[in-house]
Parts: C-alpha cells; structure tokens; sequence
C-alpha cells in the first residue's frame, strides 16, 4: 500500500521492454539517433506542431532550465506561492538563473488568478532597476496541491502574460493527469492557451527516468541547446531517454496509466471520507488525494504497511483543524491496485 509519492513506482512494463529492446547495438548518441528522432516527430503529432523537444533526466532539471531560457539580468519569474518549484526544487531553479529569482503568487485552491498574478506584476514597475524586471510566468499542471488550472484560467493568465509580453512556461510533472482529467488534447491545454514552454513529465506516470522541455516556436530554442550541455543534462546516450518516451507515447499508454491512477485516487478518495471521523481537504482532481484523519487513524494504517506522509496545510486553504486532526496526502500511481484500495477500506472499518 504505497501512497506516499508517484515516484515510489516502478517503471511500466511496456517501458521496461523498450528500454531491453533498445540496450544493444550501436546508435548515434548527443540525441542525433534515428530513435531520437522518432520521439521527436512523435511530440509533435501529439502537440499538433512542430516543436522543440530537448530530453532531460529530471523534472527540477526540466523546470530550472525551461526558466533559464528566457532568462535576463535582474528578472522575476512568477508562480504560485507554494509551487513545487520555488518551495521543492532547493533553489535549483535561482541556482542556474544565476541571481534572477523566482516571485511567489497567492491564489486559492494551488493556483495563482489573473488578478494575483496582476497585482504582483504591478510590484516591479518597468524602469525601476531596484527591484527586477518581470520576465517570466510558471504555472503547473497538476499543482503541487492535485487541483488543476481549467482552460478559462489557463486564457487569463495568458491574456496577463501577453499583456507584458512575458513567457509562459507550464511544470507538467503530472501533465497526463491533468489532461486525462480535463478530456482535452494536449495542444488545447498548452500552446493554443499561450504556453511557450512545458516541462513534459514521464517519471511520475510510469517512466523510469524521463522528462522533456518542449518549446513551442523558436523565441526560446537558440540558448537551449547549451544550457542544457551547461547544465550536465545532455545525455550522451539519450537514446535510452527516446526509448522510455517511445513506448510511454506509443498507443497512448501515457494517458492510459494516468487515467487509471486518477481514477484509483477517486476511489481512494470515497474510502477515506467515508472512515470514521475522516474527510476529504478537498475534492481530487488528478491523481493526489488530501484527507483530514486523526493520527491515531493514520498511524494504524501506517503501522499495517500503508506508505504516506503528513501535509501542511495550504496557506490559503480554508481548512480548519481540529485538535487531534491531521491532513495527509496520499499519491495513487500506474501500479495502485484494486487490492491496494481494498486493504485500505478493511483497515479503516476495523
């Protein structure tokens, strides 16, 4: 029963294989392969464009480098005040910024609004050189909290971005997830939304070890290639990064593996605000589900092998705790099973 982070999981079978298929041989290396070149033509029949893809080996990677690509002196990238990356990422994204920085953004349930996203803008008036220059804006998709950006916010916030001529960059750690939630493609939810740039996340949804940065238009593509070789993410052999991408993209397994973890957090979901004196944080909208128990509760399902861990509450979250209350979260995945669920029910009525 392990519940305690997507990236617990084991890589997909189908996955596993492609890797084995493409182990022996001989391929052109630095992404040059034919293989290479496969995903690529591949991302962009999914993004119905052409597109810029550049393979990297982590998301803090995908996301640190994606902001450095519109990187200026003294610049201001905003997110969202508890996005994974300003609050998870250890600095990696001002690290390889080289002293822009990253501006936190309120916003309910996650996510940061047109307007909050307004009013920071509106901090650092242009030509003030003492306090930094906007140059950029990152949202993500799932966000670190499991709520989703639905397009109508995803339209406002780019109406924002074009407005000050800012970059849009979107985190898609859980971007199947969030895609299989909204029943949309991917094109309707990135680049016809005003997104210029996507951290394409494979890891979390059954990968091994695969991510992209997708770059919609060639405004970003120029420094790309040597920041990445800077940033000690050109793999030499990326051919074993395509052969992950190649099966996970192939008869759409992504969407199927995230479908089936979004629907496993639902029926989590139903379990846990059905126990006795537990409730949901909030309703799951992707495959993260935040449960209100009592530690007592909690640790008897962690003392019988259920893997998750405590959560802070949100800061602009209108939960209140009650004394003896604890939120949770629980991260269902690809390889979450009907008997995980089911464990977790008897556990609960005993």
């Amino acid at each position: 029963m392990f519940f305690a982070s997507d990236n617990w999981a084991g890589a997909h079978p189908d996955i596993v294989q492609s890797l084995v298929q493409h182990a022996s041989g001989f391929a052109q290396a630095y992404g040059t392969s034919d293989l290479d070149r496969r995903v690529e033509a591949r991302f962009a029949e999914i993004f119905e464009r052409d597109c810029q893809v550049f393979f990297v080996g982590t998301g803090t990677a995908a996301n640190a480098l994606s902001l450095t690509a519109f990187n200026k002196a003294g610049g201001v990238t905003f997110c969202h005040r508890e996005a994974h990356v300003i609050e998870d990422e250890c600095g990696a994204p001002e690290f390889f910024l080289g002293g822009s920085r990253l501006h936190g953004v309120d916003g309910p349930a996650g996510k940061m609004t047109a307007d909050t996203l307004q009013k920071a803008i509106a901090r650092f008036p242009e030509g003030f050189v003492h306090s930094g220059r906007p140059m950029g804006v990152t949202v993500t998709q799932a966000t670190e909290i499991g709520t989703l950006y639905s397009l109508a916010e995803l339209d406002a916030i780019s109406a924002v971005c074009r407005q000050h001529d800012l970059p849009l960059h979107m985190d898609g750690a859980r971007f199947a997830n969030a895609l299989a939630t909204l029943h949309v493609s991917p094109a309707e939810m990135t680049w016809k939304r005003g997104v210029d740039v996507v951290s394409f996340g494979g890891t979390k949804n059954g990968c091994w070890c695969a991510e992209a940065i997708i770059i919609f238009g060639d405004r970003f593509t120029g420094e790309l290639p040597y920041i990445r070789k800077r940033g000690a993410q050109l793999f030499s052999k990326t051919r074993f990064i395509a052969a992950q991408f190649d099966a996970y993209l192939r008869d759409d397994l992504w969407l199927q593996t995230a479908r089936h973890a979004n629907a496993m957090a639902r029926q989590l979901a139903d379990i846990l605000a059905q126990s006795p004196g537990g409730r949901l944080g909030w309703q799951p909208e992707a495959n993260e589900v935040f449960a209100v128990l009592s530690p007592t509760v909690a640790e008897r399902l962690q003392a019988a092998g259920a893997v998750f861990y405590p959560w802070k509450l949100p800061r602009t979250s209108d939960i209140t705790l009650q004394e003896g209350e604890q939120l949770y979260r629980f991260v269902t995945s690809f390889a979450t099973t009907s008997s995980d669920l089911d464990q977790v029910s008897r556990l609960l009525r005993n």
